[in-house]
């Protein structure tokens, strides 16, 4: 008689520690909020409506969706919302509404409801719509074209465009602690660094979001940067300007920590993380485009079911007869 092996399994000793979807939403817009505040306080009201109109229209294709796949309303759960929010902090507070509406859709419709909702979504929602967008509208996302009228007290060039195209000279135009404080071009939620970190500490400290995610991506843009910076002073910035332009720390704490996409077992969320801030320097320095956030993030998005699948040897595998 062959010999047969029995996988006997018991009932977990589970608990439910008192959070839900909604509660985790509502963190993390709570989170985003100074950043976004200091946004609509830069750029007035053009921002207010972008981020309006980004919200509104997220719920809304959710809703759309619901109805159109005959299952239970759930704009009540602010995920809708956050892809909302989340995308608006990306763009440009002079993005016109149209765009708005086409990338909220792609969010909401493409990033999330056709992969089955929430939780089953491969790559970040609002990542997909935003690198839609910018494949098709690069023009329309250019912060140093649509930001030329703003005049906000300093210097208005994008700091990541003036370094890729006139070299690591062009960040003595911009300091630290002004760069944390928002003092510089860009999206309408990701330039005020001490806002995002705040949230973000905010956040983890919750339990919302996992810290070897956001402490390896921001470990790999430092490395890496610096790697560069060593070679070539005059070509390539610093890692500390790395660290608080562009995307970088919106990208830290709320971009590539996104549940579904993400990983969740130790090992992956610190490959994942470092290789994400290594893939995101390498784009801005030796890449087509000034911001390698995006595309590092979907990029990791991608290989992340393979990661996962690191893991260390369970105890007592091998054993046949226990």
């Amino acid at each position: 008689m062959p010999s047969q092996k029995l996988f006997v399994i018991s009932h977990a000793s589970y608990w439910h520690n008192m959070s839900s979807i909604s509660a985790r939403s509502y963190s993390i817009m709570l989170a985003a909020l100074p950043a976004v505040i200091m946004g609509i306080y830069q750029y007035g009201a053009p921002a207010l409506g972008v981020v309006a109109l980004s919200v509104s229209c997220a719920m809304f294709w959710e809703l759309i969706m619901n109805f159109v796949m005959k299952r239970p309303v759930s704009i009540g759960d602010g995920n809708a919302a956050v892809i909302g929010l989340v995308f608006a902090m990306l763009l440009p507070a002079s993005t016109p509404w149209w765009m708005v509406l086409t990338g909220s859709f792609a969010a909401i419709v493409i990033g999330k409801q056709i992969f089955g909702g929430i939780g089953c979504n491969p790559f970040n929602p609002a990542l997909i719509a935003f690198a839609i967008l910018m494949l098709s509208w690069k023009s329309l996302l250019d912060f140093d074209g649509t930001l030329v009228n703003y005049d906000l007290g300093f210097c208005m060039t994008y700091p990541l465009g003036a370094v890729k195209h006139l070299g690591a000279s062009a960040a003595s135009d911009f300091n630290i602690a002004g760069l944390l404080m928002g003092r510089q071009a860009g999206g309408i939620g990701s330039t005020f660094g001490l806002g995002l970190i705040i949230g973000g500490l905010y956040l983890i400290l919750r339990g919302h979001i996992r810290w070897e995610i956001s402490i390896s991506f921001l470990a790999g843009v430092f490395i890496t940067a610096l790697l560069f910076n060593l070679s070539d002073s005059s070509r390539y910035a610093g890692p500390l300007f790395h660290l608080f332009t562009g995307y970088t720390l919106i990208g830290a704490f709320l971009l590539a920590t996104e549940d579904a996409s993400s990983p969740v077992n130790f090992f992956p969320m610190l490959i994942c993380g470092t290789l994400a801030g290594v893939l995101t320097v390498l784009i801005r320095n030796i890449g087509a485009f000034v911001d390698g956030v995006v595309f590092a993030v979907l990029i990791m998005n991608v290989v992340n079911p393979l990661i996962d699948k690191i893991k260390p040897k369970a105890l007592g595998k091998g054993i046949e007869h226990a």
